[in-house]
């Protein structure tokens, strides 16, 4: 690993090689915190590693989030996946995939470097569509319910499209009959707002300093393989998953949809339906915790000070419950 050019001397980055596919060069970047601050006396033993999948245009800078896990007691990784952060290239499609699964070759080798370091326990950290993503991969990678997974804490997890029935229906519909002639075509209509990432960013109106080449403060363009991946993995949660390991789903207790700036955007999940993430989280598996936050913003970590303080509290009350102790790599 070297250091990391956006976090700077704390965080290590490396690049992960993928198979190439039809755009050539495929990589993925597993981050890992390094210089960890003083732990609590009663944290001394390590409890294992967190290994942080991120949203869709999106990437890892949550520092916060590494620095909590850190004083938890894990040993902290992230990865950016293909085609986003820090693994895009020139020649892709951002943040681009037409199978969700496409994701586990990346996954699979972020856990063969966390076993690598020792560490044997692995709590899996999943926002949005990396929550999406995390599900999937536990569920289709593990006999014993969860492909080497002991915990996954589901931040927001786009469980389903924020439309009405029909309308998630035509979307799906039309994204299928785009995709199977031009996969990367956009979907009519279907550009994401920009109001979420300004209410999050600190020149236009949020707290938070990121990239915006990495994760630019624009609408962007929803292709229709992607579109068409999601629709599929969100059905399978639908029919339901059989994972074993105990999970924890927040998300806010309020969803919003403004058309403009508005301060609600502050206090509300403004991508996402709540009652959607709520209703879909009890179809994962069998030892579910579902936790609503008041006035969660969609990445509940990047909400007010207040509100993520109470996020950190809940997600270290679970992980006392319920993540027993166990062995880690190094914590320098």
């Amino acid at each position: 690993m070297t250091i990391d050019p956006l976090l700077g001397e704390d965080f290590e980055a490396r690049t992960l090689t993928l198979a190439p596919d039809a755009e050539g060069e495929v990589v993925a970047t597993l981050v890992r915190r390094i210089a960890a601050p003083p732990l609590p006396a009663a944290d001394a033993a390590p409890r294992g590693a967190v290994l942080y999948l991120h949203g869709f245009v999106d990437y890892f800078f949550q520092r916060e989030l590494a620095d909590f896990y850190v004083a938890q007691g894990y040993a902290f990784y992230a990865l950016d996946l293909r085609k986003s952060g820090r693994s895009l290239r020139p020649h892709h499609t951002p943040w681009f995939v037409e199978d969700l699964a496409e994701y586990y070759e990346e996954i699979d080798a972020a856990v063969r470097a966390i076993r690598a370091d020792r560490c044997e326990r692995l709590l899996v950290n999943g926002h949005s569509t990396g929550g999406l993503v995390a599900a999937l991969w536990a569920h289709d990678r593990g006999a014993a319910g969860g492909g080497g997974a002991d915990g996954l804490f589901l931040n927001s997890p786009f469980l389903d499209l924020a439309l009405a029935p029909l309308l998630r229906a035509a979307s799906g519909g039309l994204a299928g009959l785009i995709a199977a002639r031009q996969p990367r075509a956009a979907v009519p209509g279907g550009a994401l707002s920009d109001l979420y990432p300004r209410s999050i960013h600190g020149d236009h109106g949020g707290e938070w300093a990121f990239d915006l080449a990495l994760k630019p403060v624009a609408s962007v363009p929803v292709r229709a393989g992607w579109l068409r991946a999601i629709r599929r993995a969100q059905r399978r949660v639908h029919r339901g998953l059989d994972l074993r390991m105990p999970i924890l789903v927040m998300c806010s207790a309020t969803s919003s949809s403004p058309r403009a700036w508005d301060e609600l955007l502050l206090h509300s999940d403004s991508v996402l339906d709540v009652e959607q993430i709520a209703r879909w989280s009890t179809r994962l598996g069998r030892h579910v915790t579902t936790v609503r936050i008041d006035e969660g913003m969609h990445d509940l970590v990047l909400s007010a000070p207040p509100v993520r303080a109470q996020v950190y509290r809940e997600l270290e009350r679970w992980i006392g419950a319920y993540l027993p102790r166990g062995s880690s790599g190094p914590s320098s």
